[in-house]
């Protein structure tokens, strides 16, 4: 059987070397899930976004939001939560950067789903 396809959400203006380990980390150990890289590589206009990361993430089993002390800004995070919600894909959150559980939230990712 396959390991579950992740999806990794995260602050691209604040997180990204932060995603670049975790995914590292991930490739590097036996987790109980494979990672895939989706990022958008290029600016897209909005809706094209929209449709490519809403059906990268239909193809997923989970999506992993990596919290950082500014993620709730994030409206991409927020976006690709609501995706996930929408598609019933799993949703957990992992907090990274110094932030922790007194760390504003992005909508639609709740607390007692998010791991230090």
């Amino acid at each position: 059987m396959s390991k579950p396809r992740a999806f990794i959400s995260f602050d691209f203006d604040n997180n990204s070397g932060q995603k670049l380990y975790f995914a590292g980390q991930a490739s590097n150990s036996k987790t109980p899930f494979n990672i895939e890289d989706w990022s958008s590589k290029s600016h897209l206009p909005q809706n094209e976004w929209e449709s490519l990361i809403e059906n990268k993430i239909n193809k997923c089993n989970l999506l992993i939001v990596l919290v950082g002390k500014l993620t709730y800004t994030a409206k991409g995070v927020e976006k690709e939560i609501q995706f996930a919600k929408s598609q019933n894909v799993p949703v957990f959150g992992v907090y990274v950067d110094g932030a922790n559980s007194l760390t504003k939230l992005p909508n639609g990712l709740q607390r007692n789903r998010t791991i230090v």
